[in-house]
């Protein structure tokens, strides 16, 4: 805008305005009949043909109250006739004979002076493709040519016309304008960031010889234009009216920002710039992450966004083929196009995109595939020599979207191919506010969203949800909220339509239907602490402390710290895996994993490798996780008979627990076991940063507390139960596991009818009895 007289002192411009178009003096309103313009001449200079009265040539009319021309008189038009080209009856809809109002137009009535255009997005092509020709024509060229042929004329957003240039017609579509008031020169400084008062986006505006005219080519378009040397090529990349806001994508800004700075922001600068630099540009996008986060959402809004070739979409595995060469043949027809251009326009050729969904089908590690035939391979190696081979294209960008970036060949991932890598992550508390109030626009516009509805708590209570089930959630409230319309009458239904609305309890109810895929494992875990903790002795609550400063310790770690491992051992039955769930849920972390002994019944021991593996890959989706691993012996087949065990298990466990997590996220584990003697032997425990020891229940007082917490009977009865206790076993030592202790307590409430005291001694004092010979260690 400096041209402009904005921001400093220019003392080669003038600050007068330009002189406008002669103006008639006349208000009157003509009706008046739509016909062909007269000559070919009115169309090429855009301007509209009336009669000799009451208007004269070069005033601007304006032709329904919307419709702004600059006119020309006809003088053998009939009075009550306008003649328009095809291009300007297209841009307002007019059939011919068609009958019109027009009047002069005064742009200067508004008096806010913003009446010039300081910029002009136009979009340009072939009038008939059947004329289109491979000249390839300059920027500069075609800004100077409609200049010439439409200065001081009036231009609004959507406007089309006719234009000749270089012996060919093209279609020129207005996509945006900037006004701006030329009398106010000087009225701001350099350090001015808000031109608002002085800058007006999207309104009809006079052109100037200062107006900075830009041309794009529309999507499918088969005109070629060559960019200009000196200014940026914004719109030789983006669509000239595209604007973020418009992408539908809610928590994204972060990622959607990195992909605009590494994939798109060296090609709208001047090719010339970019040789000065010696850099090519980025060729390759990987986008991974968890399924429903947004990845093919951000793919299809990038070839929404830019004026480029259309996109090729592929679905990874129809590039598979069961013809032999057939499959890499399919790789190298997808950069067919592009090395052509390339070959033909170098730098100036236009960007080519190939998009491949479910890339990890297709392209994984070589040599990894075992089916003796070797396409798997060959298709690796063709697209990489296609992205990054000796024949270099730096016309191209290639999108890939994966669950498994782990599965995905090491060559591909290197710089110069895939080589920005960007996590899709599951949503935070402000993205998931966004992804409503995107989903939730149209419904709160047309006011059936109920005004108890809050988004911020509806962001708050859908911690781990991905946008795809931030979209199921709603469509489920929907449908409560209509079925509630719904009524069953004599076997009939009935719907009543009127004031549908969607309330606060649609969306509660639509909560308990839907739940996230990934986060907490909420059903194994809370099992796992169905009666809650029992706090009967001091050490529960040191064991808690401790718990708790571990994951206090990972959470602010930041990215210093490998896997963090707690070995939570002790007898069995001694509340080591209710305990470990516990401090797991207490974490809040985001993502909270369990691999339990039940999850692996039944698999092999690759089966079992394999699994271990993607449990803790999906154990690194957020920034802190928590994983709890439950009786690791049983994990890794060990019996004492024998003995034996999986060593591809134990080897794997450790290489997991000693891997530094990817993307600088933490994760804590939890791992529960009853056989620390035996995880001796394998040298499990030097693996392990910290361990925790849950002993049994150690004297008959931590026994009233339990009867206190567990409200069994009253404390006379406590008083009974702990002296025949002591009595019948000649001891104060008690011995058992929280778990044992509890089973017969529940099962001596079942007893009832007054045999609750004899039928628990009885079993307790038969525990104690039959225990292993074995010391208690004292906590």
């Amino acid at each position: 805008m400096e041209k402009f007289g904005f921001g400093r002192s220019h003392p080669g411009i003038s600050s007068r305005r330009p002189a406008p178009a002669p103006q008639s003096p006349v208000h009157a309103t003509l009706r008046a009949s739509v016909e062909n313009a007269p000559a070919q001449s009115f169309v090429i200079d855009n301007v509209l043909a009336v009669p000799a009265a009451p208007f004269k040539d070069g005033q601007y009319v304006i032709v329904d109250d919307t419709y702004v021309f600059t006119a020309r008189v006809a003088p053998n038009l009939p009075p009550n006739v306008i003649g328009a080209g095809g291009a300007q009856r297209e841009w307002a809809n007019w059939s011919l004979r068609q009958d019109v109002t027009v009047k002069g137009f005064d742009i200067f009535a508004s008096g806010n002076g913003r009446v010039y255009l300081g910029e002009l997005s136009l979009e340009i092509d072939f009038y008939s493709r059947a004329r289109a020709v491979p000249t390839q024509f300059d920027q500069d060229q075609l800004a100077k040519r409609f200049l010439s042929l439409y200065k001081n004329q009036i231009f609004a957003p959507g406007q089309k016309l006719a234009m000749e240039f270089s012996q060919s017609n093209f279609k020129i579509k207005v996509l945006s304008t900037q006004v701006v008031d030329l009398g106010t020169r000087g009225a701001i400084n350099a350090t001015d960031s808000d031109h608002s008062s002085i800058l007006k986006a999207d309104e009809r505006g006079i052109l100037v010889d200062h107006t900075e005219i830009t041309f794009s080519k529309p999507q499918g378009g088969l005109i070629n234009i060559k960019a200009s040397g000196s200014r940026p090529r914004v719109n030789a990349i983006l669509q000239p009216n595209f604007k973020f806001s418009d992408t539908g994508i809610g928590g994204l800004d972060e990622q959607f920002s990195t992909i605009f700075r590494r994939a798109f922001a060296s090609r709208i600068f001047p090719p010339a710039d970019i040789e000065k630099l010696n850099i090519q540009h980025v060729k390759g996008l990987l986008l991974y992450g968890p399924p429903g986060t947004g990845k093919t959402l951000i793919a299809r809004q990038i070839g929404k966004m830019l004026n480029s070739v259309e996109p090729k979409i592929v679905n990874g595995p129809e590039m598979l083929s069961k013809y032999v060469g057939s499959s890499e043949e399919n790789i190298r027809n997808l950069f067919k196009d592009a090395e052509a251009e390339y070959k033909e326009k170098g730098d100036e050729s236009q960007l080519h995109i190939i998009i491949f969904d479910e890339l990890d089908a297709v392209f994984k590690q070589r040599g990894s595939r075992g089916d003796g035939t070797g396409v798997g391979d060959n298709v690796v190696n063709q697209l990489l020599a296609k992205m990054d081979g000796v024949e270099q294209l730096n016309n191209i960008l290639v999108i890939g979207m994966t669950n498994r970036r782990d599965l995905i060949d090491s060559a591909l991932l290197r710089p110069g191919r895939f080589e920005v890598q960007l996590e899709i992550p599951l949503p935070d508390e402000h993205g998931r506010k966004q992804i409503f109030t995107i989903h939730t626009a149209k419904m709160a516009k047309e006011k059936m969203l109920g005004p108890d509805v809050s988004l911020e708590e509806l962001a708050s209570k859908t911690k781990n949800f991905t946008g795809a089930e931030i979209q199921g959630l709603i469509r489920s409230a929907v449908s409560f909220a209509l079925d509630s319309h719904v009524k069953t009458d004599s076997d009939k239904i009935k719907v009543d339509n009127t004031d549908i609305k969607v309330t606060r309890v649609h969306f509660m109810r639509a909560l308990d239907e839907i739940t996230p895929a990934l986060g907490v494992s909420e059903d194994g875990l809370s099992a796992n602490v169905l009666g809650g903790i029992i706090k009967f002795s001091p050490y529960i609550e040191t064991i808690l402390s401790k718990g708790s400063r571990l994951l206090e310790q990972v959470r602010e770690a930041g990215n210093k710290s490998p896997v963090t491992s707690v070995l939570v051992h002790g007898p069995p039955g001694s509340g080591k895996t209710a305990l470990a769930s516990h401090m797991a849920l207490q974490s809040g972390f985001k993502t909270i994993r369990l691999i339990s002994p039940s999850a692996m019944g039944g698999m092999t021991e690759a089966e079992k490798i394999r699994y271990l593996k993607e449990m803790f890959q999906e154990s690194y989706k957020s920034e802190v996780n928590v994983l709890v691993i439950d009786n690791i012996e049983a994990m890794l087949d060990w019996v004492n008979i024998g003995p034996r065990f999986s060593n591809g298990v134990l080897q794997t466990l450790k290489v997991c627990l000693t891997d530094r997590p990817p993307n600088s996220r933490r994760l804590i584990v939890f791992l529960t076991t009853s056989n620390y003697a035996v995880l001796e032997r394998m040298d499990f425990p030097n693996v392990i940063d910290d361990q925790i020891y849950v002993p049994n229940i150690s004297s008959l007082e931590d026994l009233r507390h339990i009867f206190e917490q567990t409200n069994f009977l009253d404390s006379p009865s406590h008083e009974q139960i702990i002296k025949r206790i002591q009595t019948e076993t000649n001891s104060s030592v008690l011995g058992l596991g929280i778990k044992k202790v509890l089973f017969n307590l529940w099962g001596a409430k079942v007893t009832g009818k007054g045999q609750e005291i004899d039928d628990f001694v009885e079993r307790t004092v038969d525990a104690i009895n039959s225990r292993p010979g074995v010391s208690v260690p004292q906590f």
